[in-house]
């Protein structure tokens, strides 16, 4: 947790140690014993940065669920009392017309919106109008035409591709339960007809939890296989243009590698998975706000991507893997969720797995429980939106090689500057608590850090500047400050991107 310089960073963390480990010493004793932990400095090169990958333009996206879309039971706000055995409460369909929503949206893009979920495998799509009151049987929801148009319209005017999956209740199967294309052959037709596409879908929702997810009893990894089999050459023959993603399961679990074998090798365009590192406490999750910014907690992206990236070696070599569904925690979210706190866990990530060579991050959700980058009510921006607006104005496509090893308290993840040929952006990250980092840099920067009051704070700071939207709506101006080359320190708990414009970086021309 100290700070070190290259000479003598071992003995001042030998001189400091026993003062903290004195509990009893009062702590004005020591503040006059103990100096403040030193900050380590680090040179950094931007100039001769490789090139070690480059990510979709669309890389970061995010999710809007399908029982959003169509109304219905999703993740009740937090009661007093977490041991609430209701996990649920009833929603009424998002206004995806509404300006906010929409102008919010557009300032991610290009992205993804993924209208899926575990709602959508068992949601039926009425095609006429009026749509009726109760879905058919084999059915939980309904879908009408005009909250289907309204997603094709909220994608077309937020610069979003449209990733979505389909049902695969007990309605949608013939006499001896095999999975028939009829649902999706008429949503796709329909999104044709009214001007909109498909840019890519997955077969079902997490099918590694079949049983959760609406499907027929007893559904197993063969019938999976055989199913999927199915949906791969309907898709192929019948709408060429859409990307075909699989196998969208969850977590680290040997079904995931079963559903792989029993599919087979039907050639996916892209290899897709979710994550989550833990449940929220809705579903007894036990992750605590102590543990966000330890190296363990951060690093289980990694963890289960190394999981994903040896199934995609197996059954897909060579293929783009996509992360298609992540966030905090499973279940909505914990209650910091919504906080400064884990905008550290959503940056680094990103920084993580660009490097790693995944294509496209989906964050759940755009705005629906804790989780969300808005606040659903309000649409008020919440921590992890203003981040995401930094890296998608700031980070461009080219991944470089920062040369920098993730180590404890300090991470550094560099991309080519956006829009800007030859630039270099910086992404620091400052995870200790109570030690500073100073970065050496040949080159002048504009700064922009992030920071909050406390880390469970809803509100950030920009350049010491509070964020939120103006008076009429509208996004802030977000101006970096203008720094001088030399030593540039990074406080404790702080996210700072550096824009190098005269980078001069070869690889970013």
């Amino acid at each position: 947790m100290f700070g070190r310089t290259e000479s003598f960073g071992v003995q001042q963390v030998r001189r400091i140690g026993p003062c903290l480990r004195a509990g009893l010493i009062s702590t004005l004793l020591i503040a006059a014993v103990c100096p403040p932990a030193l900050a380590e400095t680090v040179t950094v090169t931007p100039a001769t940065m490789a090139r070690i990958g480059t990510v979709d333009e669309r890389f970061q996206s995010y999710n809007v669920e399908m029982v959003e879309v169509t109304g219905g039971r999703f993740w009740r706000p937090y009661a007093p009392n977490p041991s609430d055995a209701d996990l649920y409460a009833w929603r009424t369909p998002i206004d995806l017309t509404n300006p906010r929503l929409r102008m919010l949206a557009a300032a991610l893009a290009p992205a993804y919106v993924r209208v899926s979920g575990t709602w959508a495998n068992a949601t039926w799509f009425a095609d006429s109008e009026p749509a009726p009151s109760a879905p058919p049987a084999g059915f939980n929801g309904i879908l009408s035409r005009r909250q289907w148009r309204g997603v094709v319209d909220f994608a077309q005017s937020v610069g979003a591709g449209i990733v979505t999956s389909f049902a695969i209740s007990p309605g949608t199967r013939d006499p001896s339960g095999v999975w028939t294309p009829e649902q999706a052959r008429r949503l796709l037709a329909y999104t044709s007809s009214v001007g909109g596409a498909i840019a890519a879908a997955e077969f079902m929702n997490e099918p590694n939890l079949a049983a959760m997810g609406g499907a027929p009893a007893g559904y197993d990894a063969a019938a999976y296989g055989r199913d999927f089999r199915h949906f791969h050459a309907f898709v192929k023959q019948n709408f060429p243009d859409i990307m075909v993603l699989g196998p969208g399961t969850v977590g680290e679990t040997e079904t995931a590698s079963e559903l792989l074998v029993a599919s087979g090798p039907t050639g996916l365009d892209a290899f897709s998975y979710h994550h989550y590192g833990t449940l929220s406490e809705r579903c007894r999750g036990g992750h605590t706000p102590e543990a966000a910014l330890s190296e363990q907690w951060l690093a289980r992206t990694d963890q289960t991507l190394t999981f994903y990236r040896l199934l995609r070696d197996r059954f897909e070599p060579g293929k783009p893997i996509w992360l298609t569904e992540t966030a905090e925690a499973a279940c909505g979210g914990n209650r910091w969720a919504a906080t400064f706190l884990d905008t550290f866990r959503y940056l680094d990530q990103l920084g993580r797995l660009a490097r790693a060579g995944v294509q496209v991050v989906m964050h759940n959700t755009l705005a629906a429980s804790d989780y969300g980058l808005l606040d659903e009510k309000t649409l008020a921006p919440r921590p992890n939106y203003w981040g995401a607006l930094l890296w998608r104005r700031l980070m461009g496509t080219g991944v470089l090689d920062s040369r920098m090893p993730i180590r404890a308290g300090l991470h550094i993840y560099a991309h080519c500057q956006r829009g800007m040929p030859g630039g270099v952006t910086l992404l620091v990250i400052n995870t200790d608590r109570d030690a500073s980092h100073t970065l050496e840099l040949g080159n002048d920067s504009e700064r922009y850090t992030l920071e909050a009051a406390g880390l469970l704070d809803a509100q950030v700071r920009l350049n010491g500047r509070p964020l939120a939207l103006e008076p009429g709506g509208e996004l802030p101006r977000l101006q970096g400050i203008r720094t001088s080359r030399g030593a540039v320190s990074i406080a404790p708990t702080s996210i700072s991107f550096l824009a190098i414009p005269a980078a001069a970086n070869s690889a970013c021309s």
